[in-house]
């Protein structure tokens, strides 16, 4: 076996195409995961136990099956039911729900942290509900998990092949057809493998410096 640097070259439109979708699923997925998390996790407060048993049903079914069997339910289910998106689509919401569920328990973990005496501050303030969470309660809970959010993402970043399954043009699919029409499997996925660790690693390295940050 000997390393093709022409091989390397041929891959790279793909290559920098598949870092693209990546990238994008990576970005949106969060956003739908840390927002979806977050109404998660206030449900779980909700005074009417209508509404947090059904929240803990589904986040609980959801964070125990695979994410591939979600991505394939989506994906080839729900379109029998006549909802149908792009097999990017799918993959963005199906990463964005998965990880939501596990985001809920870090939001639940920083907002039960919240040290007593600030609702009751707030209480003996008058503050509205929606002006003790939003100024008093989310900010203190989201300076705690801040660190642990962000583990999450590069958790999503790793999961992102698992979307080549249904077809998304992402890293590992990329790779895939690079591979399959030239025969060589070396160096594309050599190429994405380290492509993880390039982006990875100092995402990393930034989630330890930010929570040294906060612990100072």
């Amino acid at each position: 076996m000997t390393w093709d640097w022409s091989a390397v070259a041929d891959f790279m439109p793909r290559f920098w195409d598949g870092v693209l979708v990546t990238l994008q699923v990576l970005v949106l997925g969060s956003l739908i995961s840390f927002s979806l998390g977050l109404v998660w996790a206030l449900a779980f407060r909700a005074p009417s136990r209508f509404v947090r048993w059904p929240v803990h049903v589904f986040t609980e079914f959801v964070r125990t099956t695979p994410l591939l069997v979600q991505l394939f339910f989506l994906y080839f289910v729900l379109p029998e039911w006549g909802v149908q998106f792009s097999a990017l689509t799918t993959g963005t919401i199906a990463i964005g729900l998965h990880y939501s569920t596990y985001t809920a328990q870090v939001y639940r973990a920083g907002i039960d942290a919240v040290p007593r005496g600030q609702w009751e501050a707030a209480k003996a303030l008058s503050l509205p509900a929606h002006r003790t969470w939003s100024a008093v309660i989310l900010p203190q809970a989201i300076r705690r998990i801040t660190p642990a959010l962000g583990n999450y993402v590069i958790a999503m970043l790793k999961d992102t092949p698992l979307l080549a399954a249904i077809g998304v043009l992402e890293l590992l699919q990329q790779s895939r057809l690079e591979s399959a029409s030239t025969f060589q499997y070396t160096e594309p996925l050599t190429v994405i493998g380290i492509a993880f660790i390039l982006i990875a690693y100092p995402a990393s390295l930034l989630v330890r410096s930010l929570e040294r940050r906060l612990v100072r």
